[in-house]
This record gives structure tokens, C-alpha cells and sequence, in this order.
């Protein structure tokens, strides 16, 4: 059985000084030209990496090629990883886009976010030319009400804020243990990055997926809601909701679960037999 073949490399930083974006190239046949072949790109939330979760699985099933990256300042990309710096990472997406297209002739074909990667892709699709001939778009966690991030977040970081001026956040990456500094400064900064350009500028053609899990703590569900309204009136573009039911907010357990459902959509949207409206797991092709 054929099966995709990764090879890592390494993206010099147009706009960084010493910096290159480490990402994975998932390839079909590594040894045919990619000039005008389509690419998927895999993006990872907050304080995740280009394998976590989902990611991996992914691209060793999608039926075409994949590139999946560590964002600045996480995994195997150096730098400082920051709360607020969400412009940062939209910068980095775009090294990605232009060195893909440049070096390799690719089309970006796919985009699939999850979390923090869904919404530095929103603001990509919205703002940049690549973006506006990208067919589909997978939303999985992605936050709309930005300043909701102070319900979960504030109760827990105004001890530390108010005792040393910032809050040091202890997690596990890659089985590495990380230590990031967040100040009060990137909390507002992220509490108010602009997700409303999703209405009016989003590409009128590209296919949505919104995958929100019921159980997400993290995200409210509610969101994904909110992005239903925003690109469910477009045409020829549609948009799918699909609420998973006791899903959390990186699916644990679930993870073959959301596999299946964008690849199932890929194919339908591939067709040409995609419908906005609910998706519903399970009846395949009836939206």
C-alpha cells in the first residue's frame, strides 16, 4: 500500500534575522515535479507543535501533499513564544505560503487550523492574495469572541500579575518541558486581535468546516456558532457546522474521529456536493 513520505525542513525567515521555520513536507511522490500541485497546510494551536493532537495523523492520510510547521518561538522554531503575538504568526504562515509557492510551485489547496492555528488562517485567508484561491478551510476550536479568553485566563494570571508583573506558564511540549512568560499586555493584545474581518472579507468561494467540540472548555462552543452566520450566506462558498458531542477542546480520544470527518468532507467539497448547513457524522454526502 502507497503511503505519503515526510521530509523535515527547514524555511529561512524573510523577516526574522538567524530564524528558519522547522515544518514537515508530507509527499506522495517525492521524485515528480510539484510545480501547480496542491498542498494542505497544518496549523497548531497555543503551545503546540507541528505532530500534536490530530496534526500527524492527518497528513499521513490526506489524499495530497502536506506541510506542517512549528509557529516561532514553539517546538523546533526558535524564538520567544508570546500570548499576544498573533501577528507574529500570521507573518510566519506567509513565509510558509511564499516559500511553498516559490520553491516548489505549489497551490495552497487546504488550510486546516486548529485553536490559535484557525485563527491566525482566518486572518491569512482574509488578507492575503494566496488566501483568496485556497478551496477549503477547516476551523477546529477556533475562538471568535476574543475577549472571552479573560473568563478562563484572568482569575488564574491576576495573582501573578499583581505579585512579580507576569505569569509564568509551566507546560509540556514535545515531552519537553517549556516555560513562557505571559504579561498583561499580551493577554489584551490577544483579548482584542480583530476576528470580525471573517464577515466581509472572507474569500466569497472557499468551502468552511467549523469542528467544535461540546465539551471544550477552553472555546466556547458558541463560537463556532457565530462563524456559521458569518460564512454561511456566501455563495459559491459554502460553510458546515459540526458540534461533536463530548468533545473537548483538542479532542482527546476523538482524534480519528475529526480525521474522518475532514477527509469526508474533503471529498464531498472535491465533488463539488457541498451544501451549507449542519453537518451531520455519519449520513455521507447529506448536508
Amino acid at each position: 500500500m502507497a503511503q505519503s513520505i515526510p521530509k523535515k525542513i527547514h524555511i529561512p525567515h524573510t523577516e526574522v534575522e538567524g530564524c528558519s521555520i522547522t515544518g514537515v513536507l508530507q509527499q506522495w511522490q517525492p521524485d515528480q515535479p510539484t510545480q501547480g500541485k496542491s498542498i494542505a497546510l497544518i496549523l497548531h494551536g497555543t503551545m503546540g507543535h507541528k505532530d500534536y493532537l490530530y496534526q500527524k495523523r492527518l497528513a499521513h492520510r490526506l489524499p495530497f501533499d502536506s506541510f506542517r510547521f512549528d509557529f516561532r518561538g514553539n517546538h523546533e522554531t526558535p524564538g520567544i513564544w508570546r500570548q499576544g503575538a498573533l501577528g507574529d504568526d500570521v507573518v510566519d504562515l506567509q513565509v510558509v505560503v511564499r516559500y511553498l509557492v516559490s520553491t516548489y510551485g505549489y497551490k495552497i489547496d487546504l488550510v486546516v487550523g486548529h485553536s490559535r492555528g484557525s485563527i491566525v488562517a482566518f486572518h491569512w485567508l482574509c488578507t492575503s492574495e494566496e488566501g483568496k484561491t485556497v478551496t477549503g478551510f477547516v476551523n477546529a476550536s477556533g475562538r471568535y469572541r476574543m475577549h472571552k479568553i479573560y473568563d478562563n485566563l484572568l482569575p488564574i494570571y491576576k495573582p501573578a500579575f499583581e505579585s512579580q508583573g507576569f505569569y509564568e506558564w509551566r507546560v509540556t511540549v514535545a515531552r519537553k518541558e517549556v516555560n513562557a512568560k505571559i504579561y498583561p499586555h499580551d493577554l489584551e493584545a490577544f483579548a482584542h486581535w480583530d476576528t470580525s474581518i471573517v464577515w466581509d472579507r472572507f474569500p466569497l468561494s472557499t468551502h468552511a468546516l467549523s469542528v467544535h467540540g461540546l465539551n471544550d472548555k477552553t472555546v466556547p462552543p458558541y463560537d463556532a456558532t457565530i462563524y456559521a452566520r458569518a460564512l454561511g450566506t456566501r455563495t459559491p462558498g459554502t460553510h458546515n457546522l459540526y458540534l461533536m458531542e463530548d468533545a473537548d477542546h483538542n479532542f482527546t480520544g476523538r482524534q480519528d474521529d475529526i480525521v474522518d470527518t475532514i477527509l469526508e468532507w474533503w471529498q464531498l467539497c472535491e465533488r463539488g456536493d457541498l451544501k451549507t448547513g449542519v453537518w451531520r457524522t455519519g449520513v455521507r454526502g447529506k448536508l
